[in-house]
């Protein structure tokens, strides 16, 4: 049996949130150019986490984790303009639950490149 990896199951999860995101912003909203900077990003992020798991050496695994930070940090720059320009409602649950969610996988992406840099420069 598989061990359940944390990170890799927030960050899926978290795209296919973005995903429907996506589809409500260009069916419902018709907005076609900022929601496919969110897919993007927003989706970058697991794909990342996902390679990482495949890394060949700690520093290949800590780019990744780090390009997955930025995306994550990126997405919650597309999500705060979306819900500022009014695409997004500010107010929504599934909204706000976004944005937490991205906020926790930022911070849980940041202490894994932290922890990771901090072991590797102690094997040295």
């Amino acid at each position: 049996m598989e061990k359940s990896n944390p990170v890799l199951d927030k960050s899926f999860q978290f795209a296919v949130h973005i995903v429907e995101v996506h589809r409500h912003l260009t069916n419902e909203r018709k907005e076609f150019v900022l929601s496919k900077q969110l897919l993007r990003s927003g989706t970058s992020v697991g794909a990342n986490v996902h390679e990482a798991q495949a890394a060949q050496t700690k520093p290949d695994f800590i780019a990744k984790m780090s390009i997955a930070s930025k995306e994550a940090r990126e997405t919650l720059y597309w999500l705060n303009l979306l819900k500022e320009t009014a695409y997004l409602n500010a107010q929504a649950p599934q909204n706000t639950a976004l944005i937490s969610q991205c906020h926790e996988l930022n911070k849980l992406l940041t202490s894994i490149v932290k922890t990771a840099q901090e072991n590797l420069k102690n094997t040295k």
